[in-house]
C-alpha cells in the first residue's frame, strides 16, 4: 500500500485517477464467551503447557495468524467495483457449462 498505485492492477492513483479507495481487512479469531466451571480449571495448567509447546513450533507470523492479521490496500475505481462484486474472490460460475449435479433451476 504505497498510495501511489492500485494494489490490484498497478494503475497510478494520484495522477491517473480522480479518486482512490482504501480497503482494510481484519482477520481475527472468533471467540465465544466462556463460561468456566471448576472442572475447566483442573486441566488449565496442562492445557497452557500444551499451548506453549505448540507456540514454540510456530514462526512469529504463523503465531500471529492464529489470532489476528490486518491488511490494507489502495484500489482504483475499476478494481474497487470488482472487489465489491466479489470480495471473497469466489470463482464465477460457468454459465455455458452448468454443473451436471446442479438442480434444473440453478442451470
Amino acid at each position: 500500500m504505497d498510495r501511489l498505485t492500485c494494489d490490484r492492477c498497478g494503475q497510478g492513483l494520484l495522477l491517473d485517477a480522480p479518486v482512490r479507495y482504501e480497503v482494510t481487512i481484519e482477520v481475527k479469531s472468533a471467540y465465544d464467551p466462556l463460561e468456566l466451571v471448576e472442572e475447566d480449571l483442573v486441566d488449565a495448567a496442562d492445557e497452557m503447557k500444551r499451548l506453549i509447546e505448540k507456540l514454540k513450533t510456530l514462526s512469529p507470523d504463523d503465531a500471529q495468524d492464529e489470532v489476528y492479521r490486518k491488511f490494507s490496500f489502495d484500489l482504483c475505481a475499476t478494481c474497487q467495483k470488482r472487489f465489491l462484486k466479489n470480495p471473497l474472490s469466489k470463482p464465477e460460475p460457468d454459465r455455458r457449462n452448468p454443473e451436471p449435479d446442479a438442480p434444473p433451476e440453478a442451470r
